[in-house]
């Protein structure tokens, strides 16, 4: 309703008490005072300041004004001063984005380190699928996204850049008592009578379902388990058996063992993805995820643990 330079105009004129000074100070001319004050009480529904003999001052409806466009005006002068601050890179709000597992060690690893190098940023983090990542993005929620081509494959967004992080291979849990628990690395063809726990299968192509197709057999059983405990909690009861990227394998509880499988195909791309205009702090945090992959290898042991 209000325009913010006549906020700032009765600001300047309260403070001085005077149109002669106002102008002065804002570089105006009087008259030009006077038609932008006049402007405003109209939209204010009445008059704000008294005309003395010499000079104005506020009345009770333009000391409630007056109150008001202090606060917007220092709010605005606050936005102004963080949004220099965080285009400079010297710290503010980052918000960044992260698939499950991904937030299991690699994204803390990052974010410790940013933490203890930029202090003044703060990040404000939030976890879900790639494709609604890449969404977020897009329309400007988010300023840095770590996302994969898994299941699915990596889905593209307008105005969004991708650069590979690692390569993470893909394992498959069993509980310890199964017959093949102690193979170390297993065929896909012997898991064939299994039912397999899988967030996303049927409704549109998957990696798990290229890899049933190159072994030439269809699963007994899917049982659609997106969370990760719950598809834990499946394996060690003996229910079906699941795949597991590395980077979840710092979360497997003890009842299951993680074993190699023969396809070299099953494996995904970790991705970490930016807007067009991406914010130094952002660019700093990138350069820190490709340092914690180096630190965590994106490699486990068969037994789950970091090589």
């Amino acid at each position: 309703m209000f325009d913010i330079d006549a906020l700032r105009l009765l600001v300047t004129v309260a403070e001085t008490g005077s149109f002669t000074k106002a102008a002065a100070r804002l570089n105006y001319t009087q008259s030009a005072v006077s038609r932008r004050i006049a402007t405003l009480e109209q939209q204010a529904g009445g008059t704000l300041l008294e005309r003395l003999p010499r000079g104005v001052r506020l009345n009770p409806a333009g000391r409630t004004l007056h109150r008001h466009a202090l606060e917007v005006l220092d709010r605005l002068s606050r936005a102004e001063r963080e949004l220099a601050v965080l285009h400079a890179g010297h710290g503010g709000l980052l918000h960044i984005g992260a698939f499950a597992t991904a937030n299991i060690s690699l994204v803390p690893t990052a974010l410790r380190t940013l933490q203890d190098a930029r202090p003044d940023v703060e990040v404000v983090a939030v976890e879900g699928p790639t494709d609604t990542l890449m969404a977020r993005l897009a329309d400007g929620v988010l300023d840095l996204a770590i996302v994969s081509d898994y299941p699915s494959g990596l889905p593209s967004a307008d105005g969004v850049t991708t650069t590979a992080l690692c390569e993470d291979e893909l394992f498959v849990a069993l509980p310890r008592g199964h017959r093949l628990a102690g193979a170390g690395t297993i065929d896909l063809r012997e898991l064939r009578d299994e039912a397999w726990l899988q967030n996303a299968y049927g409704d549109r192509p998957t990696m798990l379902a290229d890899a049933f197709a190159r072994a030439a057999f269809t699963p007994r059983k899917i049982i659609r388990i997106a969370e990760w405990s719950g598809k834990f909690g499946y394996v060690a009861a003996g229910l079906g058996v699941a795949l597991v990227p590395s980077l979840a394998a710092w979360a497997v509880p003890d009842e299951l063992v993680l074993c190699r499988l023969t396809d070299p195909a099953l494996r995904r791309t970790v991705h970490v993805a930016l807007p067009a205009v991406p914010l130094p702090a952002a660019l700093k945090l990138r350069d820190l995820l490709r340092d914690a992959v180096t630190e965590l290898s994106c490699v486990m042991s068969p037994t789950g643990k970091a090589l």
